[in-house]
């Protein structure tokens, strides 16, 4: 696959500079080696490996930060490692196109990771996954027309809804906000299964009522609709919808929206849920490691492209079961003083 550049949205132009990393085109983009379980880890990679990055949508938060990280990987491992990212639809096909072998590395929500090692939901088997950390939270942003009449997700009832990218952690989440709220996905709801994009255009030519959307703070494609077009639209209030949420998940928190990220009228009570940096069980533990170690780096490099990353600690690397840490990982975690 050539080497492209990397053209971003507007308002990202500082990633632009901060990053080499590339936007996938499609296909096969895995290629980093196989492990061999009984070798020393030592994070040193040995052979030139390029590693491909599953992200999600381009307005979204994981398409910048995982471009970002692509960007820092040669110079952190002196030219041994190279980064391609590309946009996906997110935490489900990332994890599927993962064990495919399409990527090396995918973003995912937790709840979604922890479906694929367990086999449920979206997947009927047990995944071969783990984990290279936990990183920064996502906040479920559930947003409305001001004119479509909805207070709550129960209003939604007979409403064009989009519940994001098909096979996406978003579309996960807003299934099971729906059936906390006594609405069936496939009956209940007009659902129109929308990338980011498409859906902040829909809310503003009126074609969508309300969506729903799990992403960092900020979301590129959020801070377009509320600078643009912010009095028409408004956040719904979920916390009378967490103590099922809770029921469903232990990675299901309360959150809130301040109103300084996207200059609204009042902060919004949410639910928050981490994400996690997926690989196959079976990579490279000293390119996990060299990965895992440039994460966290280079996260201020990372903040820089979109602040969500300055979420992503130390403290809270290892939070990742029921989803196993990589032994790659692990070793990169202790050097860093992660225990």
């Amino acid at each position: 696959m050539r080497r492209i550049d990397v053209r971003l949205a507007a308002g990202l132009s500082v990633l632009a500079l901060a990053t080499t990393g590339v936007a996938g085109c499609g296909g096969q983009q895995g290629g980093a080696a196989k492990d061999d379980a009984s070798s020393e880890v030592t994070c040193e990679v040995g052979q030139p490996t390029r590693v491909g990055i599953a992200t999600g949508n381009a307005t979204g938060v994981y398409y910048p930060i995982g471009n970002a990280l692509a960007g820092q990987l040669s110079g952190a491992t002196g030219g041994k490692l190279t980064g391609t990212a590309a946009e996906t639809g997110a935490s489900v096909q990332n994890v599927e196109q993962l064990v495919g072998g399409q990527y090396d590395v995918a973003f995912s929500l937790f709840d979604t990771a922890v479906n694929a090692v367990e086999g449920k939901d979206n997947f009927t088997a047990p995944q071969p996954v783990e984990a290279l950390a936990r990183i920064y939270d996502n906040y479920t942003q559930v947003v409305v027309r001001k004119d479509s009449g909805i207070t709550s997700v129960a209003g939604m009832r007979g409403k064009r809804i989009s519940t994001g990218s098909p096979k996406s952690g978003t579309e996960v989440i807003a299934n099971r906000l729906l059936e906390a709220a006594g609405l069936n996905p496939a009956k209940d709801v007009r659902a129109q299964r929308l990338d980011l994009t498409k859906t902040v255009e829909g809310i503003k030519d009126g074609s969508v009522d309300g969506f729903f959307w799990s992403g960092g703070l900020p979301t590129g494609g959020l801070t377009d609709l509320f600078t643009t077009a912010g009095d028409t639209v408004t956040f719904v209030d979920l916390a009378s919808l967490l103590p099922k949420m809770a029921a469903l998940s232990p990675g299901y928190q309360s959150g809130t929206i301040g109103r300084d990220v996207y200059r609204t009228a009042t902060d919004t009570p949410t639910i928050v849920v981490p994400n996690v940096l997926l690989v196959r069980r079976d990579l490279d533990a000293n390119v996990a490691c060299a990965i895992t170690r440039t994460l966290f780096e280079k996260r201020d490099v990372l903040a820089q492209a979109n602040p969500a990353a300055k979420g992503i600690s130390l403290e809270r690397a290892r939070r990742t079961l029921p989803v196993p840490l990589h032994r790659g990982a692990d070793k990169a975690l202790r050097d860093l003083g992660a225990n």
